[in-house]
């Protein structure tokens, strides 16, 4: 349970926006500061904006109470699986935003669909010239990805996972990332002690989790704070 955290993003709504779905907790349970309200550069192409987020505290106490809950209480109260009408509507709604941002930025391309491994709704936007859509080390793209996130799931009023990626520029950055991930658990397992992984965006520590989630051999957690927060890969 993540009690506190502090998110940077394209503005101060988007950064909480980026911290209440880490913490997965709705906006009322929460207290926040802005720490740095950002430049006005598109994409937050100045300074991001920052923000420190914490529960309240009767909230801890009942987030806390949830997760002891037995896992049969749980699984009864999980939402039941959308349906593909349900589905091809959040992927309407996402496509719809993309494009919309890239009609103010006077860019034309277009945009694929699929699903990811992780039920996860992708699109790739695909052309010419699409490399400032991505930035210096994906930059770009992590603030685009933001602020697509946030726009969809203001007009569905729920969250669902949607990637935005560039030219298969995330896909070929995550093949990358679980190389790094595996050659990590094996240091882990021939040294015998921890290994910290550089600071990393959520899309790379996500990446790396789900590398290694099946590895019996490690465990993996984020630690640290934005922007410095990485992953560590621990030895069972």
């Amino acid at each position: 349970m993540i009690n506190e955290i502090i998110k940077e993003g394209p503005s101060v709504a988007e950064a909480l926006d980026f911290a209440l779905e880490e913490m997965g907790v709705q906006q009322d349970a929460v207290q926040y500061e802005v720490l740095d309200e950002g430049g006005r550069g598109f994409f937050g192409a100045g300074k991001p904006a920052s923000v420190r987020v914490w529960l309240k505290p009767g909230e801890v106490a009942r987030v806390s109470a949830q997760l002891a809950e037995p896992a049969d209480i749980v699984l009864e109260e999980e939402e039941a699986p959308l349906t593909d009408e349900e589905l091809d509507k959040i992927a309407d709604e996402a496509v719809g935003v993309v494009n919309s941002v890239l009609a103010t930025l006077g860019i034309q391309s277009e945009i694929e669909e699929y699903e990811g491994d992780d039920n996860e709704i992708i699109l790739d936007i695909v052309g010419d010239d699409l490399g400032v859509l991505i930035g210096r080390h994906g930059k770009t793209l992590d603030a685009l990805q933001v602020l697509v996130a946030a726009m969809t799931n203001r007009r569905i009023g729920r969250r669902f996972p949607v990637v935005v990626d560039v030219s298969g520029y995330r896909y070929r950055r995550k093949v990358k990332l679980e190389e790094i991930a595996r050659r990590a658990a094996d240091r882990v397992v021939r040294q015998g002690r921890p290994v910290e992984l550089r600071p990393m965006t959520s899309f790379e520590r996500k990446a790396v989790h789900v590398a290694l989630r099946n590895d019996r051999r490690v465990t993996t957690a984020s630690e640290g704070d934005e922007p410095y927060r990485q992953v560590v890969v621990h030895p069972k």
